[in-house]
């Protein structure tokens, strides 16, 4: 079989991206490296480089050159055929194509889009580059604006031409069906279709499907007057505000942007207010038409307010306006992560990707890395998915990464604090909360208050605490959480991006305790390396373990990674190596490493070691010629905080690693600590982890 898969669609507007993308997050799931390729490619003007290109490079952080990623511009393409120089432009795609063949382990080749008369042309083009690379190819239907049949007869058509150029068809998506047709076409599909070819059909969805404001100002060569942190802004609809203000709220919609000329200074003011009330929908933003600005009492009113929806300046009238704003096609930029995910989820939601893989992958190369490591963590966290609470809601991070992990259906949340407080942040922030997934409460209020309180009471009256100081400790967002967990209203705790670890942590010592048969509550981080996932324990709870707390903290950690799919060989860490060194520090690690050896002969681990021969197989074999550790290890313990803290972030630093966690291990239930330095990013990392703990 072939390294690659070419992906393209028979027509224009087919949504195609949505499938690159979502073929892209689940291949890096399972293959080590991976090129993209664009044989030819739409010039955008000046220096604007591809979109769809600059997109898999940035978001997905490919090893690959913007240049190697195509081959031709459309221009380019035209020129050299006109001039019958069909054979040139077939031996550089070949060329350039082998070069990422010979460099990677597998190619995802987007076949060229369409815009205008030159759909036959285009996919023509298409059918032929794929047959000279010689690799299969994943159709992409059109189903807006079709019927069931309708699609069906397209597909069944464009199979006809593949199969009479013997380009192999390896599965038929179809994208943006109405969702009323998604069950008739799946019935067709199976009826019409050979039974060997996969088939999938993602609905129709107005968030992908519609331009942002960002899009829209582009389009219309706009300037940005105010909101330009919100040009993410989706547009489903457009009006002109032309008529009388009344009128126009009658004709708002979800998402809809007003174009109006720009001393038009009652509906600019209606529109924004309208925006912040409940009793009208979303407005994506104003365009305001004619060259015309706003009177300078109306720009100093707009100007005080905290939440502006984005308004344009464009010099064109209004109906030349109009006509611009609705020739503009929805793209996914790089900078759109929102969209990138709402993409990747909605190709895996509605696409059978262990089958499509199977067909698709030729082997996979052994270990894993940092982006199999995420993919997998994400894709395990949505089989079986838990409820997890977030104390700390006044923290704009937090409510971003809730928005993240909603968006791909990867928990159920609980938010904690002040509901209006919370909800004013959503909406300066522009975030929208799935509420069917998530609950926002405040402890001080709660109907559970009274419960918790008592629960607290019992479990810790004999250290002195009395009811009022139980019902005080209840009120705070982190015992308010992991008492949620204790009593099985969550299923686990993320907190610590304004709270301190030992608040964080204090609660969940205090009521959920440790598992049975560990004495020791610790941590690890998975430290992402280019090539590799290694797990560092424990850099971020004991300061001076002992022998025992060390051998704890060992067994804890391969635990934990074998939880991950990553296989434990434990190094424990040291100034020396086997029996060279003495010292009071080396002969605690020495002891620990003998416990480990005694309570779980059949974990692999070697100490004590030095970093250098426990990572490089080079050292590793000079030192420790007859380890089976040495030069493979993939969980390091450290000897202190201090020596662990200090190199999980220098590591971070110095080579670009991702450092997921820390998460806490030996606990009953999962309760897990952030850095107050976290990111949006650090967020979802850590209540993905915590809720794959929550299921084991």
């Amino acid at each position: 079989m072939s390294k690659a898969i070419y992906v393209a669609s028979s027509e224009s507007n087919s949504g195609k991206s949505v499938i690159t993308l979502g073929l892209m997050n689940i291949l890096l799931g399972k293959i080590r490296k991976i090129a993209y390729f664009k044989p030819v490619i739409r010039e955008n003007g000046g220096n604007n480089k591809d979109i769809n290109i600059e997109t898999m490079i940035d978001h997905f952080g490919l090893d690959v050159t913007y240049n190697d990623c195509y081959a031709f511009t459309y221009a380019e393409l035209l020129k050299f055929r006109s001039e019958d120089n069909n054979a040139y432009v077939i031996d550089t795609i070949i060329s350039k194509y082998k070069k990422l063949e010979d460099t990677h382990d597998f190619v995802l080749v987007d076949g060229m889009d369409f815009e205008g008369e030159g759909a036959s042309f285009e996919f023509s083009s298409n059918v032929e580059i794929a047959k000279n690379l010689s690799i299969p190819l994943i159709l992409v239907a059109k189903g807006d604006g079709y019927t069931p049949d309708d699609v069906t007869r397209n597909v069944l058509s464009t199979m006809q031409i593949l199969k009479d150029k013997e380009v192999p068809l390896l599965a038929v998506i179809a994208n943006k069906v109405d969702q009323l047709n998604v069950e008739p076409l799946h019935v067709l599909f199976a009826q019409r279709l050979p039974p060997y070819l996969l088939t999938s059909i993602i609905p129709y969805a107005s968030e992908l499907s519609s331009p942002t404001m960002k899009e829209i100002v582009e389009g219309v060569d706009g300037k940005i007057l105010f909101g330009q942190n919100y040009l993410s802004n989706p547009v489903d609809h457009f009006i002109v505000g032309a008529m009388q203000l009344r009128n126009c709220l009658t004709h708002l919609e979800e998402n809809t942007l007003i174009v109006t000329p720009g001393d038009r200074g009652d509906i600019i003011i209606a529109m924004i207010q309208a925006n912040l009330s409940k009793n009208y929908p979303k407005v994506a933003g104003l365009v305001l038409s004619g060259g015309l600005a706003p009177d300078e009492p109306i720009i100093k009113l707009v100007e005080g307010l905290e939440t502006v929806v984005p308004i344009v300046q464009v010099q064109t009238g209004t109906f030349e306006t109009v006509n611009k704003v609705a020739a503009v096609k929805s793209r996914i930029y790089p900078e759109n992560t929102l969209k990138i995910d709402l993409a990747t989820n909605a190709f895996e939601k509605n696409t059978d990707t262990l089958s499509l893989i199977d067909k698709i992958v030729t082997s996979q190369p052994e270990g894993i890395t940092p982006r199999m490591f995420q993919y997998q963590m994400v894709k395990r966290a949505k089989l079986h998915k838990k409820h997890i609470v977030l104390p700390e809601g006044s923290d704009d991070r937090i409510l971003e990464a809730a928005a993240k992990l909603l968006k791909q259906e990867v928990v159920r949340l609980t938010i904690l604090g002040k509901k209006e407080e919370i909800e004013a942040s959503l909406q300066r922030l522009n975030i929208e909360l799935d509420r069917k997934n998530v609950t926002i409460i405040n402890p001080v209020d709660s109907p559970l208050l009274p419960d918790y309180t008592a629960t607290l009471y019992e479990l810790r009256k004999e250290k002195n605490v009395n009811m009022d100081m139980a019902a005080d400790f209840m009120k705070d967002g982190a015992y308010f959480g992991t008492m949620m967990v204790y009593k099985g209203d969550a299923d686990g705790m993320v907190s610590g991006s304004i709270n301190t670890t030992q608040h964080t942590i204090r609660p969940a010592l205090q009521f959920i305790k440790t598992k049975p048969g560990v004495s020791t509550v610790s941590s690890v981080f998975f430290m992402c390396l280019e090539d590799r996932v290694i797990v560092f324990g424990d850099c971020a709870v004991i300061p001076k373990p002992t022998s025992e707390q060390l051998a704890d903290i060992a067994i804890s950690s391969a635990e934990s990674s074998i939880m991950f799919g990553i296989e434990p060989k434990i190094a424990m860490l040291s100034y020396s190596s086997g029996s060279s060194g003495q010292g009071e520090e080396v002969e605690k690690v020495r002891r620990a490493t003998e416990l480990v050896k005694a309570r779980r002969p059949d974990l692999p681990v070697e100490g004590p070691i030095q970093y250098d021969a426990a990572v490089d197989p080079a050292v590793g074999k000079q030192k420790l010629p007859n380890s089976k550790v040495a030069g493979q290890a993939s969980v390091l313990i450290f000897p202190d905080l201090n020596t662990g803290n200090n190199t999980y972030k220098a590591v971070q630093r110095e080579t670009g690693a991702v450092a997921i966690g820390p998460m806490l291990q030996g606990l009953n239930k999962p309760v897990n600590d952030l850095s107050r330095g976290c990111t949006v990013d650090d967020i979802f990392n850590t209540v993905v982890i915590t809720a794959i703990q929550a299921q084991s």
